[in-house]
């Protein structure tokens, strides 16, 4: 039996090594039990803080925290088994290959997490499992002398297969530390209660440029990449900027101002040219108006730094609406009145306070011209609907007190007719 296994290139364990295995396979077990445990009864107690921390509520966030802690159980007792006695290789592989897969399922679930895409995920997980396994069962000194073996030189620069692996790895996990550190500064912000929902939004962008910025000096770093060299791109990018990317740096610096005088809010109700809506979102380039008709306009911020904008709800959300009525010279105003002022108080989002009030504006050709003036508090769900009620309510009252809405009319003076000539007679024979 030696002998064949010697022949196949197979080594017969010993006794003590048969040991040993069993000791590792009663390892896995009990530490796949001590995460099982963990996750059990563990998983949403930290659920359940990491919500009251960071204040998100996700759908299968319990789930996905209970098996992270059971793989970091897992691949952590694995790390310290290893290191705590020289098992024999088959055992080595066992341990491996499980520390391994509980690292690269742990990496998945985290950055699926965080929202990155499934291959981004899995391309990070394949190589920590990688690298788990090979730092293991023979160290990752062999793994990178294969990888740096592979490349190509070019002048005084050697670029290499190992160079190439660590600028992907490290570009993609800088990646999701910059999506996991936006997403916690943005909770935390928007839990804050010193900001208002205007300061957290410029907050938030302040905290995401920062965080960028911090993580491509750290990638360039990573990369080996020294900085001196890009000061040759630096005449070159100024000149990209001052002439490509001019309206785009305008846009940002504007947005950045709009959030810092807050003259303009998400919620607000503004109107600009022919475009009036409600403000959904302040980006880095154009703020997002919501209409009534559901429309979406995309309104650059340097327009809103430029033109003329009206803001419905700046100082407050109270906006008084004018309805012009004309009635006829004939009927009973003071009559007229008080149905004008039930119709405005028929309407559910006309306040109470101010109260609705009737003007006479001026004697017109046809009618006497007043205006409706009322007052309502939510802006955004528009203005016609108010108008329509008012006028539909008022129409019905007016016919059932017998008021005609006057319709545009002309009086004709004549001063004079002009002389009627006299019959002409058929017996009179013409001049001749």
């Amino acid at each position: 039996m030696n002998a064949l296994a010697a022949e196949l290139g197979f080594s017969v364990p010993t006794l003590p090594d048969t040991q040993l295995i069993v000791a590792a396979l009663a390892t896995i077990a009990g530490v796949g039990a001590l995460g099982w445990l963990c996750g059990r009864y563990l998983g949403p107690r930290l659920s359940a803080y990491w919500e009251s921390l960071a204040g998100m509520r996700g759908e299968g966030l319990q789930a996905r925290i209970c098996a992270m802690l059971r793989y970091l159980i897992l691949a952590a007792g694995m790390a310290i088994a290893l290191r705590l006695y020289p098992w024999p290789e088959m055992a080595l592989w066992l341990l491996g290959l499980v520390g391994a897969a509980a690292a690269a399922l742990l990496v998945r679930a985290l950055l699926r997490g965080l929202g990155l895409s499934r291959w981004i995920a899995w391309l990070l997980a394949a190589a920590t499992f990688a690298a788990v396994l090979a730092d293991a069962v023979g160290g990752l000194a062999p793994l990178r002398a294969m990888l740096d073996s592979v490349g190509f030189s070019m002048g005084s620069r050697r670029f290499t297969l190992l160079a190439l692996v660590q600028i992907v790895i490290g570009v993609l996990a800088l990646y999701a530390i910059v999506r996991f550190a936006i997403r916690l500064a943005g909770q935390w912000i928007r839990r804050s209660r010193g900001f208002d929902p205007t300061q957290q939004l410029l907050a938030q962008k302040l905290a995401a440029i920062a965080i960028i910025a911090i993580a491509f000096f750290v990638g360039i770093d990573l990369a080996g990449i020294d900085l001196t060299a890009l000061a040759v791109f630096s005449g070159a990018l100024g000149l990209a900027v001052g002439f490509g990317l001019q309206k785009t740096f305008g846009n940002l610096i504007a947005g950045i101002i709009l959030l810092m005088d807050r003259s303009i809010k998400p919620g607000d109700v503004i109107s600009v040219g022919e475009s009036f809506g409600s403000v959904n979102k302040i980006g880095v380039r154009a703020v997002s108006i919501v209409t009534r008709d559901g429309k979406e306009y995309l309104i650059p911020n340097e327009l809103l730094m430029t033109q003329e904008v009206v803001n419905w709800s700046y100082s407050t959300r109270d906006v008084r609406i004018s309805i012009p009525i004309g009635l006829p010279y004939d009927c009973d105003v003071k009559l007229a009145h008080r149905l004008m002022i039930e119709a405005a108080n028929a309407s559910p989002r006309v306040l109470e306070t101010p109260q609705p009030a009737v003007w006479m504006t001026k004697f017109g050709e046809s009618a006497l011209e007043h205006e409706i003036r009322v007052w309502i508090l939510d802006p955004e769900a528009g203005l016609g609907s108010v108008r329509s009620e008012i006028l539909s309510r008022l129409l019905e009252l007016f016919r059932a007190h017998d008021i005609a809405i006057p319709g545009p009319q002309q009086d004709i003076r004549i001063k004079e007719w002009p002389p009627v000539p006299p019959p002409v007679s058929a017996a009179t024979p013409p001049d001749r």
